[in-house]
């Protein structure tokens, strides 16, 4: 969290304008905010404080919540994330309003927004009321959450190709992680779906947009738990054909060992100190070298011969 001051008043009449301070039915975006963003949410529009500190807890789940006629609804958007544990997660975005004020307050910057913003405005596509919006923004959600669903599937392919060649765990944990996005969306998703069948029946809904909405994250949620479940999958095969990888390399050592055991067993026996057949035959050493290589090569033919080796 931190960063720079990201306070935007934006009217949806036609297409998503900004403006230079705030209006009436204007939509307030706060991102990354600073000290003077919270005085400005809790002690000008006067916004419970209760609301902003839900909205800051990062493991909040999708709901709504009303406080002294603010009304606040909590969903959860895709982020990308730079630290290599989790490449993508999920985080929550908190939609907060009241008669004619409409605030929307995330603590990390996304991509899902300023595209929101961008896209709609050269669209020329506005907002008619507060659950308009919300449901435009469940909208974008779905839309990032394919989009990182697409990026995620390209990673499982490339780290696919990888476990073809390799008896190492590097790929599988690469695989664990990407598992652990899927978890995040689908999490985040089903709890984004609950909500909406919360806000179905209120007044002023469009019913062309609620149905987009649910078609949309329907196909988000579907895609999550397909390349999850084939993830999971793939995961329990190359771990077994890890396992089998390193059972072939480990039969062949002990072959090898075995074969190479048998000259030592045989130069173990003529280098005792005792009295033997050969102790005075100058071509003892070249006997002995000549018994161990054919006993040798005969224990190596027979595993050949077995398929073992």
């Amino acid at each position: 969290m931190g960063g720079t001051k990201m306070r935007n008043f934006i009217i949806g009449t036609n297409g998503l304008t900004s403006v230079e301070k705030q209006v009436a039915n204007c939509w307030i975006n706060v991102e990354i905010p600073t000290q003077e963003d919270i005085r400005y949410l809790t002690e000008e529009l006067k916004i419970p404080h209760s609301f902003i500190h839900d909205i800051e807890d990062v493991d909040e789940r999708p709901r709504i919540e009303y406080e002294n006629d603010w009304q606040l609804i909590i969903i959860r958007i895709p982020i990308r994330n730079n630290n290599e544990d989790t490449p993508f997660y999920t985080i929550p975005l908190g939609i907060i309003f009241k008669d004619d004020v409409i605030t929307t307050l995330c603590y990390y910057k996304t991509e899902m927004i300023a595209d929101f913003i961008s896209y709609n405005n050269h669209k020329g596509i506005g907002f008619s009321n507060k659950f308009d919006l919300v449901l435009k923004l469940l909208l974008s959600s779905a839309v990032w959450y394919l989009k990182y669903l697409k990026q995620l599937n390209n990673c499982i392919r490339s780290c696919e190709k990888e476990l073809e060649k390799s008896i190492k765990n590097r790929e599988l944990q690469s695989l664990l992680k990407i598992e652990k996005c899927f978890v995040y969306f689908i999490t985040a998703l089903k709890g984004n779906a609950i909500l909406l069948t919360r806000i179905k029946g209120r007044a002023g809904i469009d019913s062309d947009l609620l149905e987009d909405v649910e078609i949309e994250m329907k196909q988000a949620l579907e895609t999550a738990n397909v390349h999850s479940d084939i993830l999971s999958g793939m995961m329990d095969a190359y771990a077994s054909v890890i396992g089998n990888n390193m059972n072939n390399i480990m039969k062949q050592l002990t072959l090898i060992s075995i074969i190479m055991m048998i000259p030592t067993l045989i130069a173990s026996f003529y280098g005792m100190n005792v009295p033997n057949a050969l102790q005075d035959n100058p071509h003892a050493i070249a006997i002995i070298l000549s018994i161990s290589l054919i006993v040798s090569a005969a224990c190596a033919w027979l595993f050949k011969l077995r398929k073992i080796l």
